[in-house]
């Protein structure tokens, strides 16, 4: 398995400090997926915007609908999360 560092939240400074805490306070814990991302600060808030965006904006689908969409998504893509 490839190894990516990563930057810890007691590590993290900025912009990455900022998202990693933001994190923390939405779950209790930063979660893998979002982690792997602290290398790179804006890909890391632009990545939650989208998510964000994605699962909470207005939207024609209901919630628990975009949540079943997330799952069969990641099913089909063998992802573990």
């Amino acid at each position: 398995m490839p190894y990516i560092r990563q930057i810890t939240i007691d590590q993290a400074s900025g912009l990455v400090k900022k998202e990693l805490e933001k994190a923390v306070a939405r779950a209790g814990r930063v979660w893998n997926i979002v982690q792997i991302m602290s290398l790179n600060g804006r890909v890391l808030k632009s990545s939650m915007e989208m998510y964000g965006a994605t699962m909470f904006a207005d939207s024609p689908l209901t919630r628990a609908q975009r949540e079943m969409l997330a799952v069969v998504v990641s099913k089909v893509n063998h992802c573990v999360y």
